[in-house]
């Protein structure tokens, strides 16, 4: 039996209207089912494949707020919300979370801010003296509960340094217990070798591996031919423009 709080997110179809947009989303549109059996799982494709449209959607189901935060926390600065979430339902596993998170980098800062959140030591970070990555970076160092971290692009204010540095607390959290959702373009991040892949693309979601991601096939190409794709790039960039 699966130990992870998150084991699976089914979607019923019939809860989303005909004519919403969710249906458009390719990746998305035949998804029944989703499980997941490691403790990290992360979520990879090109933009708009619905990668940060169903880690919300699980986020809410969840019981976290949706622009981000604890279980105890309900602020909104904006309605943004897909119907993606009354449509989603999850099967969640035996053990009792004790903790938990959903990050998302654009309302990290007015969440934490508002919430007024403080470490398990009970001090209070200064949110004004860090960067939004970094403000997040300390508190998940500060975290000694095993439960539920669900991040949407955490590497979005993180240095590639900063990122390794995300890897170890990662890595540390799941060996304890803990159960990691992210949604990343990160080939860093993507290259934890205990978690699974999962591509989103127009064929739908599938397992992959680090080497066959997108974000590391295009990071590799970029580092082995910098030259020749800067020249090529320029030169479409140019001739989109209509210049000789």
């Amino acid at each position: 039996m699966s130990n992870q709080f998150i084991r699976s997110a089914v979607i019923d179809w019939s809860g989303v209207a005909q004519d919403s947009y969710l249906r458009g989303i390719r990746a998305l549109r035949n998804m029944e089912r989703l499980d997941f059996d490691h403790n990290i799982t992360f979520f990879s494709g090109e933009n708009g494949t619905g990668k940060s449209t169903l880690l919300e959607g699980i986020a809410v189901a969840y019981g976290f707020n949706p622009e981000g935060g604890t279980w105890n926390y309900r602020f909104s600065t904006y309605n943004d919300v897909s119907e993606l979430q009354d449509a989603i339902r999850l099967v969640k596993g035996y053990r009792k979370r004790n903790s938990g998170y959903f990050f998302r980098a654009e309302s990290f800062f007015n969440v934490a801010t508002v919430t007024n959140l403080e470490y398990d030591d009970g001090t209070m970070p200064d949110y004004h003296a860090q960067s939004h990555g970094e403000s997040f970076l300390h508190f998940l160092q500060h975290e000694s509960r095993e439960g539920v971290y669900i991040m949407d692009e955490p590497e979005a204010a993180l240095s590639p340094q900063r990122q390794l540095t995300l890897i170890c607390h990662i890595h540390q959290m799941a060996i304890e217990g803990s159960q990691f959702l992210i949604a990343t373009h990160s080939p860093i991040l993507l290259g934890m070798k205990e978690a699974e892949i999962l591509q989103f693309d127009e064929t739908g979601i599938h397992k992959t591996v680090w080497e066959e991601t997108e974000s590391y096939q295009l990071t590799k190409l970029f580092l082995d031919n910098r030259e020749r794709m800067l020249e090529h790039l320029y030169e479409g960039y140019n001739e989109e423009d209509g210049e000789e």
